[in-house]
């Protein structure tokens, strides 16, 4: 059968001699495995449309289940201010390799699709990529049917005026809950308000937001915390971004 679909490169790896096999996002058909002939030749045609972060309209032949075989592709957006910026490329790469660690073959949600969508053009329009990444973070975990309980206690379900967080137990607990987990963490009302933002912006609404040092790398610490606790991946793109944010670069 013949599929047309808007995707986005999500991985790209090269197979046999002259091939690479891409992994596309896709809006409606979830994540689909296609390969591409010829594509590591000089003179190929298809070569960049599969270049990571590249999102286009793809026509494949495939059959009910398994990998697809391309038969023609259109570039919408090549992302190529992405993929030439080390640093950008770091944060691309880990978005692409969240979404694709986490979302399960075949697993249809528009959803998934439209906020890497959105995170790649926040990051191409030179957002804060510490910020975008955060919020592409609780909106990941929220598609995963683990996203964060904020506003309220995540155990008693009463709102409050102080909170500590648990990435344990997933959310927020009022000061009558805190014994639940006694390694919850006090957060700035910085940080606080972002997560309270966080858990009911979507990605395509993200504006140009200035986030103190000091707010962004408590922010990171705690989303990290929630990403470990609830989805627990070890991702090669995110070992790379450590070493970047080690070295100062």
């Amino acid at each position: 059968m013949l599929y047309r679909v808007e995707g986005i490169v999500i991985r790209s790896m090269d197979y046999g001699e002259g091939n690479k096999i891409i992994t596309l996002c896709t809006e409606g058909n979830g994540k689909i495995g296609v390969l591409v002939r010829g594509a590591k030749k000089v003179k190929s045609r298809h070569a960049a449309i599969t270049q990571p972060f590249t999102l286009g309209e793809f026509a494949f032949y495939r059959p009910n289940h398994g990998l697809g075989t391309l038969n023609s592709g259109e570039i919408i957006e090549s992302h190529f201010s992405l993929r030439e910026d080390l640093f950008l490329a770091a944060y691309a790469s880990y978005a692409c390799e969240l979404l694709d660690r986490t979302l399960q073959d075949e697993e249809v949600g528009s959803f998934w699709y439209t906020q890497l969508k959105a995170c790649l053009e926040s990051l191409a329009s030179k957002k804060d990529p510490e910020v975008v990444i955060a919020l592409y973070e609780m909106k990941i975990l929220q598609a995963a049917g683990y996203g964060p309980v904020i506003s309220n206690c995540v155990s008693c379900g009463r709102s409050a005026d102080t909170y500590k967080i648990s990435p344990r137990l997933g959310g927020s607990l009022c000061p009558s809950c805190g014994h639940y987990d006694p390694a919850a963490q006090k957060v700035s009302a910085g940080v606080f308000k972002l997560l309270h933002y966080f858990e009911r912006m979507d990605m395509r609404r993200l504006g140009n937001v200035e986030v103190k040092d000091g707010t962004k790398a408590e922010l990171k610490r705690i989303m990290r915390d929630f990403m470990d606790m609830q989805l627990g991946l070890k991702l090669k793109s995110r070992s790379f971004l450590d070493q970047l944010d080690k070295y100062g670069i």
